[in-house]
């Protein structure tokens, strides 16, 4: 039975009924519990944004805060994944993935091919993505290309609140190390979600709507900017197919480029940085494989080349908007 609740309950649920049927799940993080020494009610916040409140009075064995020092849990959650237990690490921003990276990049993601397949790792890296409420440049960014990049690790870009318990589920549940990328703007919007335990697979897209003439490949919060943007051009008679890949890696190529081959067009909305990014990835991978299908150079829709600003005006003027991609579309029907 389904009913709207909000994306950040829906991964809390997600949790809850993992941690329900698999004894194995753990998690850690700051403020996950809240409150430790201090007199005060444990569980205080539920990690920053209070994504995980609750979970500690219902498995005060299994959630644990941590230092202040990602390096650390973030390793502790590997290392303990790698040794039996499916650990989920939250951590607050995805802007802090530099400060153990190497515990991802240069270990978790390799440890099945280096011990030849004997080693499996299935822990899950929650972590904050997103720019629009003047954050700044070091709370803001969307890096999950970054990660995408590097063999080995599952890149999973939610953007409602259906596929953020459904793919969340199967994350915890994967023997590979998965980063679960959660934008701050998506937590309070509500959608349609079962009560019920359920999954959704890893690399398979989901197409929101078919049209004929544009292919729009959005993630995140991007896909509902997209939706606005294709909602407008249908009204000048401009029908777009809205792809929301929603992992980045494992990829749903063959959806992408099968809508291509209908459309000949393509635009890729991407709040993540434009050099070597997701977006410039669709467009490669699209030009290498279906060139002959383009009626028209592919466009990408996203923030300059520069960190995210802090000034409401400059972040507003940073990110891709309904306007942008409106404007993308149009230029591909020169």
């Amino acid at each position: 039975m389904a009913r709207k609740i909000m994306f950040k309950e829906a991964i809390n649920e997600a949790i809850r009924l993992e941690m329900e049927r698999d004894e194995t799940v753990i998690l850690m993080g700051l403020d996950v519990a809240g409150s430790a020494g201090t007199g005060q009610e444990r569980d205080s916040w539920g990690g920053v944004l209070g994504v995980t409140k609750g979970l500690y009075h219902q498995f005060p064995e299994r959630v644990f805060d941590a230092p202040i020092s990602e390096s650390s849990y973030i390793g502790a959650a590997v290392g303990a994944s790698a040794c039996g237990m499916r650990a989920i690490g939250e951590l607050m921003f995805a802007d802090f993935l530099g400060v153990c990276f190497d515990q991802l990049y240069n270990q978790a993601a390799k440890f099945r091919y280096m011990f030849g397949g004997k080693a499996v790792t299935p822990v899950t890296i929650r972590t904050i993505i997103g720019a629009g409420f003047c954050a700044a440049a070091q709370h803001s960014q969307s890096p999950y290309s970054i990660f995408t990049h590097v063999p080995g690790l599952k890149c999973i870009v939610p953007s409602n609140a259906y596929d953020a318990k459904g793919l969340l589920a199967t994350a915890i549940q994967d023997d590979d190390p998965c980063i679960f990328f959660e934008h701050k703007a998506l937590y309070t919007t509500k959608g349609d979600v079962p009560e019920e335990h359920y999954r959704i697979p890893l690399g398979k897209a989901n197409i929101l709507q078919e049209g004929k003439d544009v292919t729009i490949v959005a993630l995140g919060l991007m896909v509902s900017v997209a939706t606005k943007a294709a909602k407008q051009l249908e009204k000048d008679g401009i029908s777009c197919t809205i792809i929301d890949p929603r992992t980045t890696s494992p990829l749903d190529q063959d959806a992408i480029f099968s809508s291509v081959k209908k459309t000949g067009r393509l635009v890729v909305v991407d709040e993540d940085s434009s050099r070597c990014g997701f977006a410039a990835d669709i467009v490669a991978m699209t030009a290498q494989e279906v060139f002959s299908s383009l009626k028209a150079a592919p466009q990408m829709v996203t923030p300059p080349f520069v960190p995210v600003p802090f000034a409401r005006n400059l972040e507003t003027a940073y990110l891709p908007s309904a306007a942008k991609v409106e404007a993308a579309v149009r230029q591909t029907m020169e």
